[in-house]
């Protein structure tokens, strides 16, 4: 352990062996900052105002939308509108996308799809980068290489290729065509394999002592040590399909298989687009997402603190 010492040292004298951070909290009166903010209050202030800042760069908008959603549309397509609207706030908005009967289809859909995708995902991904950090075989190199050179592939420019392949196969307007394209994902294998890089094998090879099977050891020892990872990956696949708009706008075209970002971009008039219906169907379609994020919000932070994800 690191020592460092409480005073000058004299000729004969040792130096002391109290740890560190114990010196630091007798130092700075049971206080201690993290070295790269310093040690008095300036640096700590000045990061409390960085991060009060950033958490209104993203708060501003969101709270223009939710206000926005409670105004009428005349006040809320006015130019230069205020907080505060003229006619003051209503609830019309929410009223009318409620009584459309769409928004609980579109949500019902997207719980779906998002729920299917995210579960195959991780099941896929997690024996994928398995079998690239435990298994050898014959050109897991290549290929394993092959699987990051993908991450940097627009997924745009499969929209094509994915498209005929849903028209040969006759999933188009179906939820196969929706979720079987999404399950793919090269990112959260070299994510995963990176993390099971870093499980010692010894707890591997004392599992397969006890007689333990290759998908046994994964099922019992590997994926109870990953949870972390798993929560992560989830959460990640979770809310990146449920905010996907551009491969469900594709592949269907009936108004009953609409997700939520799909189904918004419908809402519009021979007068343009209804702001308060359209924040209002935002602000609703956000919710779970918010939901979810601040359920697993330890587990994103645990899996980013030790995985290498936030650039460690």
């Amino acid at each position: 352990m690191t020592t460092e010492t409480l005073s000058p040292r004299t000729p004969g004298k040792p130096r002391s062996t109290m740890p560190r951070e114990v010196v630091r909290r007798r130092r700075y009166g049971g206080r201690v900052w993290h070295p790269s903010l310093g040690t008095g209050p300036l640096p700590r202030v000045l990061t409390l105002l960085a991060l009060a800042l950033m958490a209104a760069v993203w708060l501003v908008p969101f709270g223009w939308g939710v206000d926005t959603s409670f105004k009428t549309e005349v006040d809320a397509s006015a130019s230069g509108a205020d907080w505060i609207p003229k006619a003051g706030f209503t609830l019309d908005a929410y009223r009318t996308i409620f009584g459309q009967g769409n928004l609980p289809v579109w949500a019902v859909n997207s719980v779906v799809i998002a729920v299917c995708v995210t579960a195959i995902t991780v099941a896929i991904s997690a024996m994928a980068a398995y079998a690239f950090s435990r298994t050898l075989f014959r050109g897991r190199r290549v290929l394993f290489a092959v699987t990051v050179a993908s991450i940097m592939v627009p997924p745009q420019i499969l929209i094509v290729p994915l498209f005929r392949q849903m028209l040969a196969l006759n999933l188009v307007d179906t939820y196969a065509a929706v979720i079987l394209p999404q399950v793919v994902a090269p990112a959260m294998v070299f994510i995963l394999k990176k993390f099971f890089d870093g499980i010692p094998r010894e707890l591997e090879e004392a599992a397969r002592i006890d007689g333990a099977g290759s998908f046994r050891v994964f099922w019992s020892v590997v994926l109870p040590l990953s949870r972390p990872i798993l929560a992560a990956v989830a959460i990640f696949v979770f809310i990146n399909t449920w905010n996907n708009f551009l491969w469900p706008f594709i592949s269907t075209s009936d108004p009953q298989l609409m997700t939520l970002p799909v189904g918004l971009s419908t809402v519009k008039d021979s007068t343009g687009l209804r702001n308060a219906q359209e924040s209002a169907a935002s602000i609703l379609g956000s919710i779970p997402l918010l939901i979810v994020f601040m359920l697993f919000q330890r587990q994103i932070v645990k899996s980013v603190a030790t995985t290498g994800l936030g650039g460690q």
